[in-house]
């Protein structure tokens, strides 16, 4: 049977949506990213500790005393373990993403109930956005709306709109017949019948579907922060391209105390709106009768102590002082507070760079901000404009695919390291195996597999599209593919346990230090000849910052400066790069103004 182009036409059809209606998708971009910090910054601007304190007093008066304290010591421990900012924009995200689902979700299920041929059209449109593997809608999101908080919240309603409009459908079809012909019967129109009848009526059950709207947007935060949404995401995504066991159980707990929080507010806030719901409630409060952990403060009472603490925190964020980060020294202020966005990916090197031009840009007296990506959305992000530059692109070879497709938005500042080389590589006791020819016929010993990193490097599509085919090795062995630390904790655990185990490796990379490895020879030159490490920048940014640019146009490290560098940054652990950069630049006096010259 013929291949049908599905793939094809659809990418044909993002394509020409990106061309043609680029200025829909800037207003929409304009729209979404304006909501989101606004909300950002107003969660931001308080102490930790007070706005917790916000927070439990609106658990309070929803749920109870009890739930006031467990939702203080919550939050609590989300700034205990250093996630407060992260959380605080996840939260921003979800109710960003959750407002625009209801303004969308409610009025289609509205219209849904009340045609039924709206309502049959809808249904398998709505499978189909349930259905669809969430990631898969990131792809046209970074096409249409570059990297950042947009895609992530664009994906995010498309996923959590279906519930919101099944519910909300249903709450009204659920409506007593008999009520809605009353309503009727006695002179009012379809409009009042609606917004007095049917939809309060159907609010306990359309407040069921918001709360499902916000835990699938939770469930998104992952998602978004593998194209740079930020968040608690971004703290997921680094810890599981990290193998970072401590990091990804403070991010997910976190994650949990924001989605506890949000169900059980969301979910008691339909009983207080809902008059069934109130009914209820009153109900049954007086069969329990007074119970103390049961308290719960009037409205107003409640109302005033939320303001009193909104006050008391717009007042030290007034009058408190909140100077931090690196010292500017005297005369070398370049960069006044403006901001510079850097990507990197999770590869050594490029940790090390992107981390060392943080602290040289910060003592210049710039705002830089760093964010992790996968490498297919890092060069995304430089094409659109979202990022400024970068300092780990492996040319002309390994990147080639990525450089080909971008380069007429990027600029390359050429190499400041090089000859780098691409290998797969055994632990040195591994016998009879010196290169890829061996490998032929021994698959066994290994399991069948080579242990390989991110799907989207440039190094894992050279692997299989040429490596494997040119030595025969396609059919005989599988990539696994994961991250870089992945692939380093299997190296470790096969080491330790003397077992075979062949690895994507690179050169330079202090894993040669650590262990004794092999690299395998390449006789037949499928890697290539070698790569240098580039700098590249999005379009325009040397305009604008043509001193950033003048610095990195002329950063070079030596073998010696690279090496030494990364092993200082996994000396302070992660999570503690900056920390490592700024001991090694203690080892390394005047490097600083050698990469960073200033006029006196």
């Amino acid at each position: 049977m013929p291949r049908l182009p599905l793939g094809d036409w659809v990418d044909s059809g993002v394509t020409y949506l990106r061309d043609h209606c680029a200025w829909l998708f800037d207003l929409i971009t304009t729209i979404v990213s304006g909501m989101y910090d606004g909300l950002d910054a107003v969660l931001r601007a308080p102490e930790p500790l007070l706005l917790a304190g916000i927070f439990a007093v609106l658990a309070l008066w929803l749920r109870g005393l009890t739930a006031g304290v467990l939702t203080f010591a919550g939050f609590a421990l989300i700034d205990s373990v250093q996630q407060w900012n992260e959380a605080m924009d996840t939260l921003s995200l979800v109710l960003v993403a959750t407002v625009i689902t209801i303004v969308l979700a409610v009025p289609l299920g509205i219209w849904s109930a009340r045609n039924r041929t709206v309502g049959a059209v809808l249904r398998p449109v709505l499978d189909f956005m349930q259905t669809m593997p969430a990631f898969v809608y990131l792809i046209p999101g970074i096409f249409f709306f570059g990297v950042g908080q947009v895609p992530g919240i664009i994906a995010t309603i498309v996923f959590a709109m279906p519930p919101g409009v099944r519910m909300t459908e249903l709450g009204i079809r659920q409506v007593d017949g008999e009520l809605v012909e009353a309503a009727e019967a006695f002179g009012t129109s379809p409009r009042n019948t609606l917004l007095r009848v049917q939809l309060p009526l159907a609010l306990p059950t359309i407040m069921a579907g918001i709360n499902q709207v916000i835990m699938l947007a939770l469930s998104m935060v992952v998602i978004s922060g593998m194209v740079g949404g930020g968040g608690l995401g971004s703290s997921v995504f680094t810890a599981i391209s990290q193998v970072n066991v401590g990091l990804g159980f403070e991010g997910g707990i976190s994650v949990v105390i924001l989605a506890m929080y949000l169900d059980r507010v969301t979910g008691s806030l339909g009983s207080r709106v809902s008059p069934l719901g109130r009914r209820a409630l009153a109900a049954a409060n007086s069969l329990r009768g007074a119970r103390v952990w049961t308290y719960r403060p009037h409205t107003a009472v409640a109302m005033v102590g939320v303001v009193v603490l909104a006050l008391v925190a717009g007042g030290v964020n007034v009058f408190g002082s909140s100077s931090t980060g690196t010292a500017v020294a005297a005369g070398k202020n370049v960069g006044h507070g403006r901001t510079v966005n850097l990507g990197y990916i999770p590869w050594d090197e490029g940790i090390a760079s992107t981390y060392l031009w943080k602290e040289i840009l910060e003592e210049r007296g710039y705002a830089p901000k760093t964010t992790q990506y996968d490498v297919g959305a890092l060069y995304t992000g430089m094409s659109t404009g979202k990022v400024d530059f970068e300092t780990d692109s492996w040319l002309p070879t390994t990147h080639k695919s990525y450089w080909d497709k971008y380069k007429n938005q990027l600029d390359d500042y050429g190499s400041w390291y090089g000859q780098t080389s691409l290998e797969l590589t055994v632990p040195s006791y591994v016998k009879g195996i010196d290169s890829l020819a061996d490998l032929k016929g021994r698959s066994k010993e290994f399991g069948g597999r080579i242990i390989g990193i991110e799907p989207g490097a440039g190094m894992m599509k050279m692997l299989n599209d040429t490596v494997l085919k040119k030595y025969g090795l396609d059919g005989e062995y599988q990539v696994t593919t994961g991250s870089t630390a992945s692939m380093l904790a299997q190296l470790d655990r096969s080491i330790k346990a003397k077992q075979p185990v062949v690895v994507t490796l690179w050169s330079p990379h202090w894993a040669y230090s650590k262990h004794s490895l092999k690299k395998l020879k390449d006789p037949l030159g499928a890697w290539g000849k070698g790569d240098g490490v580039h700098s590249l920048a999005r379009k325009g940014f040397a305009s604008d910052e043509p001193q950033v640019a003048k610095w990195l146009k002329d950063f070079t490290l030596d073998e010696k400066q690279l090496t030494s560098l990364e092993a200082a940054i996994q000396d302070a652990g992660q999570n503690h790069e900056q920390d490592g950069v700024r001991t090694w630049l203690k080892t390394q006096p005047g490097l600083v103004d050698k990469l960073a010259p200033v006029a006196a």
